[in-house]
């Protein structure tokens, strides 16, 4: 039976997505948010290693990886690992990659596709990429995405009176829509000016912020702690694992069903990516064993 309850504020975690052409600071400004917001930083640098010459920069310390194939799956498992790793706040520099790179969606639908490329490539992997935006989504920390946008050059008049071209940024390369998924929004010209295009914090919403930083992770962690506590990813998986029946399992599942958590990356009882759903179903099986106790 549908029935509705009153509204209520939970505490979360930040999904923040920074645009921007090439040379706009994205990676910089990403790693400065990160880092305010967690003294935990996990980055995914898809940019061969652009993030790590910022190590000791401001006093900023992180830990990453460099792959080099950009599967929407890998992008999960990476989630889970820095789950099972406990990383505060995982950086993605940058998620233009997994649309465009090396196996990204565009590589896995032409791979894919036959005759129709609609009713085979993104039927294929469209499922795929919705697992890898649940893995974003549900990721038991904060999350920033970089997003190439593509280029253009525009002739303005300088302070001087002359004419000059100046690089600006566009859409960004990713899926359409790829917006709707994130809290906040800012967009990185070449002077490394943010403007939020996008924002459910109303203080922030249309500011132009130079040089963005510890600042605008202070305002985003306060708003993100404005609600209430709500069970974490680790306390379902711990319940899990804590769980004696079957039917506590399924109690559990019914949960995150509800909470939409299904597909929160995490690790297996050997460390392996995986997800709450998996794990949780991977218990009842193993108590349901000859000799489970």
């Amino acid at each position: 039976m549908i029935q509705f309850e009153p509204a209520t504020k939970k505490a979360s975690k930040a999904r923040i997505a920074l645009c921007g052409p090439s040379g706009s600071g994205k990676t910089y400004t990403g790693l400065a948010i990160a880092t305010a917001l967690s003294d935990r930083v996990a980055v995914i640098d898809t940019e061969r290693g652009s993030a790590s010459k910022y190590v000791g920069l401001n006093g900023w310390q992180f830990d990453t990886i460099s792959p080099d194939k950009f599967s929407p799956l890998s992008l999960v498992e990476a989630f889970g690992v820095a789950a099972g790793a406990g990383y505060g706040c995982v950086l993605v520099d940058s998620l233009s990659h997994y649309w465009m790179g090396t196996d990204g969606m565009l590589e896995q639908v032409d791979r894919r596709s036959g005759a129709n490329k609609f009713t085979s490539g993104w039927k294929a992997v469209g499922p795929e990429e919705k697992q890898m935006i649940d893995a974003m989504l549900t990721y038991p920390g904060h999350v920033i995405a970089t997003l190439r946008t593509k280029t253009e050059y525009v002739i303005e008049e300088n302070e001087r009176g002359k004419k000059e071209p100046r690089k600006v940024g566009m859409k960004p390369i990713q899926r359409d829509g790829i917006e709707y998924e994130f809290d906040l929004i800012g967009d990185l010209d070449h002077e490394s000016r943010l403007t939020i295009s996008k924002s459910r914090i109303s203080s922030l919403a249309g500011q132009v912020i130079a040089k963005p930083g510890v600042d605008l992770a202070a305002t985003i962690a306060d708003w993100l702690a404005d609600g209430i506590d709500v069970p974490s990813i680790a306390d379902y998986r711990q319940r899990a694992v804590d769980a004696g029946t079957r039917d506590e399992l399924l109690a559990i599942l019914k949960e995150i069903d509800s909470a939409h958590l299904s597909n929160a990356p995490t690790v297996d009882d050997d460390g392996r990516p995986t997800v709450l759903r998996a794990f949780i179903v991977a218990r009842g099986q193993a108590l349901t064993e000859p000799g489970a106790a």
